[in-house]
């Protein structure tokens, strides 16, 4: 037996969380074996047939709910077994069913395929589980088919949903479920993560996990992409270059470039994996002919794969917003006379610069700005306008002030 395999056997599914010891603790006495019962009233250690994850983005919403799954899975231990956690790890256990989606919605079509395979037995384990990651993203019309089954859910059946706030469901889903809410982990929490997880040098867990703002995904990415790295610092730098309303109609087209880079980097390998396994599931060789009958089948891939790049691309686009956020919330820290917890350190003398030339009251219209911008975006404002619209209104409130090194 390996060493590595040694070392995942003695791991408990709970160990690659990280700041989030509370929620552990909840799902850990509850995969041990608390008397089921329904939501309302749970103790601290009963089990229950739905649950709700909230917490902020890079939380590890996701990450908790398939742990809690592996738990619930294994057989005989709420640590998880190994083989569990494999098959957990690659979507193939016959008793869990996910849904998950990369687009602006979850579809009704989705949640009544689900619903239905809700009802089965589980084949070799406890339970059953179903998992909605994102389930903000059902209407209102999809939230109350997913309702019928939580209303009347099979004996062994357990639902786990995922969100960033209760609020984002409605209220006859929120009151069927039990909530347990994540808090954002502390840098060091993230950083310590990154570092065993990804095999990076301290230093570098710091960084990154300090410039994605405990995101875990983020500071993964960061921490393993140099390309990233390069693409976060360049937009940084282009709203601190900005002197005139010219220079921020070139910064918005130059940030729109670099969230088209970025999403395209994250989806081009994805989808070309995707696409090479449905072409070998289909029995086609690589390079091969395909087959007419089997063409409507790798287009509905490619639709499926342009509503990925869409929402990547705007994902993209809230990245770089929310990296802009970090830049004046650092300047306006500086501004009341704290350096400490910023973000940005390594711009430590361009943000102090900055802050001698714009008031507070200018620095929280940015910030205010960037806020409007991510609604509008949002709301399906064309997103070269709504980021032009916000750096000149940036540009105007620090009384077009532009600072260079």
């Amino acid at each position: 037996m390996s060493a590595v395999t040694t070392s995942l056997e003695n791991m408990a599914v709970w160990d690659d969380l990280t700041g989030q010891d509370d929620a552990i603790a909840i799902f850990k006495a509850a995969a041990a074996g608390g008397s089921k019962s329904g939501a309302t009233g749970a103790t601290a250690s009963s089990m229950t047939h739905s649950w709700l994850i909230t917490g902020p983005p890079g939380s590890g919403r996701s990450n908790l709910a398939f742990a809690f799954a592996t738990a619930l899975l294994s057989p005989g231990t709420p640590e998880g077994d190994l083989a569990t956690r494999h098959q957990v790890d690659a979507r193939t256990h016959p008793d869990l069913a996910v849904l998950s989606t990369e687009r602006v919605i979850i579809s009704i079509e989705e949640v009544r395929t689900l619903v239905a395979s809700s009802q089965f037995s589980p084949s070799v384990g406890r339970y059953r589980v179903m998992i909605i990651e994102d389930a903000d993203r059902m209407s209102e019309r999809t939230s109350n088919v997913l309702l019928k089954a939580l209303e009347e859910p099979p004996e062994r059946t357990v639902w786990i949903l995922c969100a960033p706030s209760d609020a984002d469901l409605i209220p006859t889903i929120r009151s069927r479920v039990r909530t347990v809410r994540l808090r954002v982990p502390s840098v060091a929490d993230v950083a310590r993560l990154i570092e065993r997880r990804d095999g990076v040098d301290s230093e570098v867990a710091e960084r990154a996990a300090r410039h994605a703002q405990s995101h875990i995904g983020m500071a993964h990415r960061l921490a393993t992409n140099e390309e990233a790295r390069r693409r976060r610092h360049d937009t940084l730098r282009l709203a601190l270059d900005i002197r005139s309303v010219s220079d921020a109609v070139l910064a918005a087209a130059t940030m729109l470039e670099i969230a088209g880079a970025d999403a395209k980097a994250i989806t081009e390998e994805r989808d070309a994996e995707e696409r090479e396994h449905a072409l070998r599931s289909l029995g086609v060789e690589p390079g091969g002919a395909i087959p007419p009958a089997l063409r409507s089948q790798l287009r509905q891939l490619e639709e499926d794969q342009k509503r990925r790049a869409t929402r990547s691309l705007r994902d993209g686009i809230d990245r770089i917003l929310v990296d802009l956020l970090s830049l004046y919330r650092d300047v306006m820290m500086i501004q009341l006379g704290s350096t400490t917890a910023l973000v940005n350190l390594e711009l430590l003398d361009r943000l102090e610069l900055l802050s001698t030339h714009t008031s507070p009251a200018a620095t929280l219209a940015a910030m205010d700005a960037i806020a409007t911008a991510r609604q509008r975006i949002e709301s399906n404002v064309a997103p070269a306008l709504a980021l032009e619209a916000m750096l000149t209104s940036i540009l105007r409130g620090a009384a077009g002030k532009g600072i260079s090194q």
